[in-house]
């Protein structure tokens, strides 16, 4: 039998690397050099400069906002008194109360679906990949940014002070905040959907509306049906407060209660808003799972 052949060693050594640091696979026979651990000097004086800034702005926010444990401290047995005095509720104006606990559902429903109405052109333009003209997808955004920067409760107030007291004006500060919310969040969901469909549609010589209608929308279609669900999740336990400003709803209720310190009629008040805004949220998620 003929000799086998001996590979021949190695003529250098392959250094062993440094205490801290990480060896790196060999390249074409080639060592890598090890990738130091350790941070740099000038990297550690950014980071524990970068913290005592957070710590110095993170102060300053305490003091502005004037947080102070010891009035919390010293509020606490006020608290206790009022919680024992709502108990047990009050149910003799159950009746009422759910009224206007329906009146907050349909404050929020109706708010949601006028917001989606004028949510569906802005969610176009504001989307890249099918906005008709390029140079409205700016002025689209910042369109969107101001709905969405003013809350509801802020429209709400407004609209009181135009349409008067009322649901009516909850409706309207609903619908211009959610409108803003939504779109913002169709165009992104449209934005993100896969080109090849929509491509091969306009091959054809399918127009561009025909193409957003019957190749986009379908694929695109329980995202956004899920985010409108979420909305009107959102905007139903949103909604329950819209009644400080005067737009009616269970939450001019709770106003009214806390106002005359009756704190059992405030207690049956968070029962009924817990129980609806828990119905709620159920029945959003249930749709949701079905809709995926």
């Amino acid at each position: 039998m003929g000799d086998l052949a001996t590979p021949e060693p190695s003529t250098g050594a392959t250094a062993r690397p440094a205490s801290g640091q990480i060896p790196r696979r060999a390249a074409a026979g080639r060592p890598l050099p090890a990738i130091p651990l350790r941070r740099s000097f000038k990297e550690r004086l950014g980071f524990w400069a970068l913290l005592v800034v957070g710590a110095v702005v993170y102060a300053a926010a305490l003091d502005v906002a004037d947080v102070s444990l010891a009035r919390l401290w010293d509020g606490l047995p006020r608290l206790a008194a009022w919680a024992a005095r709502a108990w047990p509720p009050d149910l003799s104006e159950l009746d009422t109360l759910l009224y206007r606990a329906a009146e907050t559902l349909a404050m929020a429903t109706v708010g949601v679906s006028f917001g989606a109405v004028i949510a569906v052109p802005l969610c176009l333009l504001a989307a890249r990949n099918v906005s008709p003209a390029p140079w409205l997808y700016y002025p689209a955004r910042f369109f969107l940014n101001t709905l969405r920067g003013i809350d509801a409760f802020v429209f709400a107030l407004i609209f009181v002070a135009a349409v008067g007291l009322g649901p009516f004006a909850g409706v309207l500060g609903i619908a211009l905040h959610t409108a803003g919310s939504i779109a913002k969040l169709w165009s992104e969901a449209i934005e993100a959907v896969e080109p090849g469909p929509s491509e091969a549609a306009l091959m054809t010589g399918a127009s561009r509306l025909k193409v957003v209608v019957h190749a986009l929308l379908p694929d695109v279609m329980p995202s956004l049906t899920s985010i409108l669900l979420y909305m009107w999740e959102f905007n139903v336990r949103a909604s329950t407060v819209l009644g400080i400003v005067g737009a009616g709803g269970i939450g001019q209720e709770l106003k009214n209660s806390v106002d005359l310190l009756l704190f059992d009629r405030v207690f049956t008040i968070l029962l009924i808003i817990l129980a609806m805004v828990t119905a709620i949220d159920s029945l959003s998620a249930w749709l949701r799972r079905r809709l995926t």
